[in-house]
């Protein structure tokens, strides 16, 4: 389960002119705001827990337990995964990692990149529910880059273990893709979290990471995510360059990777990725919805295939891992709340129908999640192991079941499998492995998971600026809100317009004093930018005594603005007084660019 600014053109009309309202989305504050990244202190946390998303429509939360419930359940599986998991190192105080040998089989060591990259997530998550959060990711990220692959020093090395007064890489000091691809999703929401103004910055080790995944973990050619940074330089045989694993299918990353930083390779990746789960569903496994542990890009014809489709010669006659490797197995069991969350947080079906068929299978064959097997053949009639009901594989089929509302009472008993009543942490057999998968479930079935750029298409399908949205969305332009929505039809505050325009234009420099006779209500997300704007002059005329942050932006003042700001003569507004819609704000700031 472990392997390895430009200035705007001059406005010459009212669209030009509405345009820069749209960068308004970036991050609501609590008091109600939408405020600029790394606006906030570096020990604030923006988006505490509990968040309460809204996700994809027509998907389905646990409906027989209150909302307040669900977040003390989650809120106490946390407790109880930092009380045993979450460990200071012994000869740095300033780092923390995450413990992964509670089953014992692991001989010395002590954790791995993949464990590493789930403590991050999870403490990232959980700020607000835990006052040390910041300090334990901190702690985390210090452990991370302590610990960089030999090949890629952007990346982890993905295994440890505590040797002879020190902690040390072994085992190889190169990385495993899943641990790097979930390291950098939680330094972005470190970013929207706490910010990237204080001693990290989140955002840019972010994307240097995100940079480092792409070259060295993704395949250059083909464009599918590679098993770590050690397969391109290898020359073994058989070869590891056509491999990739369909538990790394994190669908939901590569597109807030491609948000980060603009590479368009990451939309490739995506492409290819939904590609693979679809020929495989087809091909493979068109009743069950089952994905291999495993699978090889066959030079032949370019398809991609489990693994079990070809013969190895190997001393022990499978790929890799075991021969299970081209089976829905240790790895794979991850895969419902991998290509599930992307869904529920982007709306994008490319990969419903598989996830619908899962579903389908796992209902039809089971009466209760206890009697989930640990292990399937593709086909669904060969059962793996011995056990069954292990968290690793019923934790990730919750997710799986919020699609549809036809799952209700099976997510219902999903939900009440996996709380601490029924699955204590506490109990012996309750391992590293099903206990984080659990929680990481469950903060995704609660409404808890969201997306640190706010990607929010849950309330804009059918809307005539929908594609200019995504556009926008997709160039970083602009974010949604952290419950998952766009509110394409909200008007814009004076606060909101003005930390965007500054945001655009990238103004530096704290700007000048503010006169106005509101200053001190002005939200600390929106204060810089306020006086950076008033300090150019872009306000002059149309904010006299007071600024009235809260207050909607209109467009005769919008117009007035861009128009000082521009240097142009200010566009005639028809409707003056009618307030400026974020959705027509993103069709014209697009605009604005070309």
């Amino acid at each position: 389960m472990m392997i390895i600014r430009k200035p705007g053109k001059p406005a010459t009309m009212l669209s030009a002119i509405l345009s820069i309202a749209v960068v308004l989305m970036l991050i609501p504050s609590a008091s109600g705001y939408a405020a600029a990244a790394g606006s906030a202190s570096s020990e604030t946390s923006l988006r505490p827990f509990p968040q309460h998303m809204t996700y994809a429509a027509g998907s389905i939360k646990p409906n027989h337990v209150s909302q307040k419930k669900m977040d003390a359940e989650v809120g106490l599986l946390y407790d109880q995964f930092k009380k045993k998991y979450i460990k200071a190192n012994p000869y740095d105080a300033s780092q923390y990692y995450v413990w992964y040998n509670d089953g014992g089989w692991n001989d010395d060591a002590i954790t791995v990149s993949e464990a590493h990259g789930y403590g991050m997530m999870i403490t990232a998550i959980m700020a607000g529910h835990d006052p040390e959060a910041k300090k334990l990711f901190d702690g985390m990220y210090r452990y991370f880059r302590a610990h960089p692959s030999t090949l890629h020093a952007d990346l982890m090395a993905w295994q440890q273990a505590d040797r002879d007064g020190a902690i040390i890489d072994v085992n190889g000091t190169d990385s495993a893709i899943d641990g790097d691809m979930d390291i950098a999703y939680s330094l972005l929401l470190a970013d929207k979290q706490w910010g990237s103004k204080g001693t990290i910055d989140y955002r840019g080790e972010a994307v240097k990471v995100i940079n480092a995944i792409m070259e060295s973990e993704v395949h250059p050619e083909h464009f599918h995510l590679l098993l770590g940074d050690w397969v391109l330089g290898s020359d073994s045989d058989p070869s590891f360059k056509p491999a990739t694993r369909p538990s790394d299918f994190m669908l939901q990353h590569l597109k807030e990777f491609h948000k980060a930083t603009g590479d368009d390779r990451w939309l490739k990746v995506i492409s290819t990725t939904y590609g693979i789960i679809n020929d495989l569903h087809k091909n493979y496994s068109p009743k069950t919805g089952l994905l291999p542990d495993f699978v090889y890009r066959d030079a032949k014809d370019g398809k991609y295939k489990p693994v079990s489709e070809f013969e190895w010669k190997t001393e022990s006659g499978h790929f890799l891992e075991s021969e299970f490797d081209g089976a829905y197995n240790y790895n794979s069991c991850r895969t419902p709340w991998r290509i599930t969350s992307d869904y529920l947080l982007t709306g994008d079906k490319s990969a419903y129908n598989q996830q619908a068929s899962l579903n389908a299978f796992v209902q039809s064959t089971h009466d209760d999640p206890s009697a989930i097997w640990s292990g399937y053949s593709l086909d669904g009639k060969t059962k793996l192991s011995e056990w069954d009901g292990n968290l690793e594989f019923t934790a990730p089929l919750m997710v799986g079941a919020m699609i549809d509302k036809r799952n209700q009472q099976w997510l219902n008993d999903l939900w009440d499998y996996h709380t601490e009543e029924a699955n204590s942490t506490a109990l012996e057999y309750r391992y590293y492995y099903g206990n984080s998968i659990r929680l990481l479930s469950m903060i995704v079935a609660s409404g808890n998971w969201w997306s640190p750029t706010g990607i929010a298409s849950t309330d804009i399908s059918g809307h005539p600026a929908e594609a200019a949205i995504q556009q926008a969305l997709a160039a970083g332009i602009v974010n949604g809100y952290p419950n998952g929505t766009f509110k394409p039809e909200e008007a814009v505050t004076r606060a909101e317009f003005t930390v965007m325009l500054a945001k655009t234009l990238k103004l530096d420099g704290e700007g000048a004093a503010l006169a106005f006779a509101d200053a001190a209500s002005i939200a600390p997300w929106a204060y810089r930018s306020v006086a950076q704007v008033v300090q150019a002059g872009w306000t002059e005329g149309v904010f006299v005594d007071e600024f009235l942050p809260s207050q909607k932006l209109t467009k005769g003042e919008a117009a007035a603005i861009i128009a000082l700001a521009t240097k142009t003569a200010a566009a005639e507004a028809t409707d003056a007084n009618a307030a400026v819609t974020r959705a027509d704000a993103v069709s014209l700031l697009l605009a604005l660019k070309k």
